[in-house]
């Protein structure tokens, strides 16, 4: 597949893809450049806060890359679901609450189950490294 076929946003699993990978860049921005992104990480329980907290922007970094240019898609979209479902859990655990719109965890399982569809669409399509 080309990188224009990439960039074919008139192909819906393109578009499902750029958004699963777009919208972590301001969680990307927030774990490095908003300190109360710290206080979610303490509220937690993960120990030491700051080092998940740069470890999870990190590796959002290289997923989100992964995903923005089709390279390993399905591994990137199959390590986003899960790293997604451990953000879910740990807001679930600080909020206590479903929707997102009060700080609940909706959103966070929104976006693995998206995720999680790019990565069978990836591997049906590619194979494990597609």
């Amino acid at each position: 597949m080309s990188l224009a076929d990439k960039f074919n946003l008139f192909n819906e699993y393109n578009i499902l893809r750029l958004i699963c990978a777009l919208f972590m860049i301001p969680h990307i921005y927030g774990k490095f450049y908003v300190p109360a992104a710290l206080g979610f990480f303490v509220a937690a329980g993960f120990k030491p806060p700051k080092f998940w907290m740069y470890l999870a922007g990190a590796i959002e970094v290289v997923l989100a890359i992964g995903l923005i240019f089709g390279i390993y898609t399905t591994i990137c979209a199959a390590i986003m679901t899960l790293h997604l479902l451990v953000a879910a859990v740990g807001v679930y655990k600080v909020t206590g609450k479903w929707l997102w719109n009060i700080g609940g965890f909706e959103f966070c399982l929104f976006w693995a189950i998206c995720c999680w569809i790019v990565a069978m669409h990836a591997y049906y399509a590619g194979g494990i490294w597609g």
